[in-house]
């Protein structure tokens, strides 16, 4: 029998492969269809004068892209003229889509801080729906939402579940002839319950709709290292993009539950050093048949003067793409 966690979630045992001494027994050179990317606003933060300067520095060509909730999305080369683009009409998207293809730069996600219990929240659920109509005609295959919720820790689980599941089969049932998919982040209090998200795929039950997997942020709400493997391993199968970041907890209490978010301002730290295996999860993904970005969100850089920064992403980069066989 499969082991369960939190009473709820099946799991299967880890493959003997990703127990063995080497890191990348699953990451072949030329056989991941997995790439390396990055966050704009991760990007940008490293010092760079441009995405386009940052992407050639690291050796990349993909990002993450963020929008707001007017469609404002970041030039990849900016200028006085046009610091970035208002994706609110097809014109404009398409004039976008060229920018892209100009640049050579492929976007492996667009990123949502979507409040689905927002007070309008016909205007969010629009938000994100018009939000897929535009990933689709750009050639985006996933979206990052949220899944913070205002009011969350008040509610129940069975009608955190109901209602975020209710929301998403809004946007499903509006963009029925699409095949973005949306990708919840295992973000905040609720995101990080695994009952809650089973919860929410269970009911949903839409090849559409799976995870954005955070590959530090359970570890962040306080579960011990072993088990945070054990939940990335089955929730591997449902993965629509990811954020790759990493904590380096004392040894003392890397096994032991901690309360949410605990000491993470002073614990966090560049990607190679953390005491998650980046690539012991990349062996995850690749044995579930995820094809997408592994997405540096290094959340460590404010702890770094701004010269150092941008070689922290490099190493970052240079660490992800050594999984990769890039």
């Amino acid at each position: 029998m499969a082991k369960r966690l939190n009473g709820n979630c099946p799991l299967a045992f880890l493959p003997s492969c990703l127990l063995a001494p080497s890191p990348f027994c699953l990451i072949t050179k030329g056989v991941t269809p997995m790439y390396a990317s990055i966050g704009n606003g991760t990007l940008l933060s490293g010092g760079f004068s441009s995405i386009s300067n940052g992407l050639q520095a690291l050796g990349m060509a993909s990002i993450e892209l963020g929008i707001d909730r007017e469609y404002r999305v970041a030039a990849i080369k900016p200028t006085a003229e046009k610091p970035n683009f208002v994706l609110a009409s097809e014109s404009v998207v398409q004039e976008y889509k060229k920018h892209l293809e100009q640049n050579g730069v492929k976007i492996s996600a667009i990123l949502m801080g979507n409040n689905f219990n927002a007070p309008d929240l016909a205007a969010e659920l629009n938000w994100v729906i018009k939000t897929v109509q535009i990933a689709d005609v750009l050639g985006i295959r996933a979206i990052r939402i949220d899944a913070i919720m205002s009011g969350e820790r008040e509610m129940s689980l069975e009608k955190r579940q109901s209602h975020f599941a209710e929301c998403v089969h809004k946007i499903l049932d509006s963009t029925a002839s699409s095949d973005v998919a949306m990708g919840i982040e295992n973000h905040g209090f609720q995101g990080n319950d695994p009952d809650f998200l089973d919860g929410v795929f269970a009911s949903v039950g839409s090849q559409r709709l799976g995870l954005t997997m955070d590959m530090g942020n359970f570890y962040w709400a306080g579960h011990p290292l072993d088990k945070v493997y054990k939940i990335l391993e089955h929730f591997a199968p449902v993965a629509k993009h990811t954020h790759v970041k990493n904590i380096a907890y004392p040894e003392a209490v890397r096994n032991k539950p901690r309360q949410l978010g605990w000491e993470y301002g002073k614990y966090v730290c560049p990607i190679p050093d953390g005491d998650i295996d980046i690539a012991k999860v990349a062996g995850f993904l690749k044995k579930a048949g995820y094809k997408g970005g592994l997405n540096i969100e290094d959340e460590s850089l404010g702890k770094f003067t701004k010269e150092e920064r941008a070689n922290i992403l490099k190493r970052d980069a240079e660490h992800i793409k050594s999984i990769l066989g890039e």
